[in-house]
């Protein structure tokens, strides 16, 4: 069988090996498009140049461009519906995807099919000083506020009263010009309606606090349908802001899901959303039995895909890249080796320098030591902790680490014993 040719957005060892392991890989050859340096940490999002530079790379390949995947977010998922349309490929449409990552938009659209699922939520301007009067008015207390483009909880703050309100968006008027230029320029290539015409990348949304148990459905549009493959949730740490783990299987009741399913389905479709992979986040508040819609983002979360290997016997990736081929997905479900996985975040909550980080040699025995794990060390001797680039606004994340078990006992045992083994050092901050 002649090999097709996927392009893939910051490729790296680790995700290379579970698109290796997805079922007919051996008809695929995988090519890296763009370095992750040159796509994400980066202070300044030249969209057109990165839009150039992935062109001349897909023309000059000497390949056949069969499709493109990607599992990163901003500004990778905006700029791979632009090339799948250039080079003819399957893929959902800048429109549609826009919909979903301007959190402004996206609220407006989802308060026309499905608001019941939704918070108050406003938009404003984070350079207005009279803007928190009118949040009072419109969202009240407490509240969220983040920028209607950003990602991984950056520059998100928690607002219980105009103390909060002013010190986040300080921060806020600081940085916000990182993503503003760069999503404007993508925001001018569609028609807009009339409310959200005028929010741009540089305002904000308020919204009203939801909480609860946090779950993410993983699922795509293929053909006009919209389907669910998997639920991961998302255990936070003590301060209810930073997660601790994602952990797959879901653990919530069936009806659950299914609500939860129904409402992505209702959203995704009224967007037009299709032939491209997905993922939504909710919220379960089980004292009241009601489901809150967080958001979406427009690609297959990097955090799930060893989770789903574990468990199901293949990444997520095997979906994206099905979709990017055009061609159905038909994801399997309990053929992997251990029945639960979960992705947990060593962090660490106050400043500080790093003065030393375990040896790849260290890593390697701790691994071999705690079967099921993968470890992956997020910082530098060196690093101050504080100028870590995209870190949520309350914590700071030392390592990632993957684990599978026999049950949730087991994968919390098993990360404590990493805890215990992992040698960090860290000293005051200059």
């Amino acid at each position: 069988m002649t090999s097709q040719n996927v392009f893939v957005f910051g490729l790296n060892d680790f995700n290379l090996d579970m698109l290796r392991n997805i079922r007919g890989s051996e008809n695929i050859a995988f090519h890296k498009l763009l370095d992750r340096s040159e796509l994400v940490e980066r202070m300044h999002y030249p969209v057109e140049e990165i839009l150039e530079h992935a062109r001349n790379r897909l023309r000059a390949s000497g390949a056949s461009v069969d499709g493109i995947v990607h599992y990163i977010d901003f500004p990778v998922s905006t700029i791979v519906p632009i090339l799948a349309r250039e080079f003819g490929l399957p893929s959902a449409s800048l429109e549609a995807v826009l919909r979903c990552e301007h959190k402004y938009w996206a609220r407006v659209e989802q308060a026309k099919v499905v608001p019941d699922y939704i918070p108050p939520f406003a938009a404003f301007d984070p350079f207005d000083d009279g803007a928190l009067q009118q949040l009072e008015r419109t969202v009240g207390y407490p509240f969220w506020i983040k920028p209607v483009k950003s990602f991984s909880s950056y520059l998100g703050f928690r607002v219980e009263g105009p103390r909060d309100f002013h010190a986040g968006v300080g921060r806020i008027r600081e940085e916000i010009r990182r993503f503003r230029e760069p999503f404007d320029y993508l925001l001018d290539m569609v028609e807009r309606p009339r409310e959200v015409a005028g929010i741009g990348g540089g305002h904000c949304i308020a919204e009203g606090i939801i909480d609860g148990h946090q779950c993410t459905l993983e699922g795509y549009g293929h053909q006009g349908r919209i389907e669910v493959y998997g639920a991961v949730d998302s255990i936070r740490h003590r301060n209810r802001s930073s997660f601790g783990r994602y952990q797959y299987p879901s653990s919530l009741p069936g009806h659950v899901l299914e609500e939860m399913t129904d409402v992505i389905r209702r959203f995704m479709q009224h967007v037009g959303y299709d032939n491209a992979p997905f993922n939504a986040e909710f919220f379960w508040d089980e004292e009241r039995d009601r489901i809150w819609l967080l958001e979406v983002n427009t690609r297959i979360s990097e955090s799930h895909c060893d989770l789903f290997e574990k468990v199901d016997g293949v990444s997520s990736h095997e979906v994206a890249v099905d979709l990017a081929l055009g061609r159905e997905p038909g994801f399997p479900k309990g053929r992997g080796e251990y029945p639960i996985a979960a992705k947990f975040f060593l962090r660490t909550y106050g400043n500080a320098r790093i003065q030393r980080v375990p040896s790849a040699e260290e890593i390697r025995g701790i691994e071999r030591d705690v079967p099921g794990t993968t470890i992956q060390v997020q910082v530098n001797r060196g690093d101050e902790l504080s100028e870590l680039m995209d870190q949520d606004s309350y914590s700071f994340c030392l390592a990632l680490v993957f684990i599978g078990g026999r049950d949730e006992q087991e994968i919390v045992n098993k990360f404590d014993a990493v805890c215990s083994a992992l040698d960090f050092e860290l000293g005051d901050a200059a």
